[in-house]
């Protein structure tokens, strides 16, 4: 099942599990985790489940294209194997770059998205100290 958020712009991003297919095609995917390819532009960030991406670097690269895309009118999408921790995560540090208070993201994406989105207490500190490491 596909989810939208509103981020504080107001541009709209779909958060989804990777194995279920798209409710409608998209025009740019950040995938957090392995899953069918798709036929529109996909970016794959290495982000073991459960931790926080590999290279914290080319994580917040893919999500400033992601979030520059959206601001274009592109339907982008955020997925991992569950929908849920990285996506949510992702998901949280998106609304953190486009101007929310890292202090609320977590709370705001577990209202806005799913109750269980950002699974690790590692996952939030990451959220809450993402615009630091840019």
């Amino acid at each position: 099942m596909d989810r939208f958020v509103e981020l504080p712009s107001g541009v709209r991003i779909r958060g989804r599990r990777i194995a279920d297919p798209p409710d409608t095609p998209a025009d740019f995917l950040l995938a957090l985790a392995d899953g069918p390819a798709q036929p529109w532009t996909t970016i794959r960030v290495q982000w073991p489940d459960f931790g926080l991406p590999r290279s914290r670097k080319g994580a917040l690269a893919a999500m400033s294209e992601a979030l520059a895309r959206a601001h274009r009118g592109e339907l982008v999408e955020v997925a991992c194997r569950g929908g849920k921790g990285r996506t949510g995560t992702a998901l949280a540090a998106l609304a953190v770059l486009d101007g929310m208070p890292a202090a609320v993201a977590v709370r705001w994406v577990r209202t806005a998205y799913s109750p269980d989105a950002v699974e690790m207490p590692w996952q939030a500190w990451w959220v809450r100290a993402v615009r630091s490491q840019i």
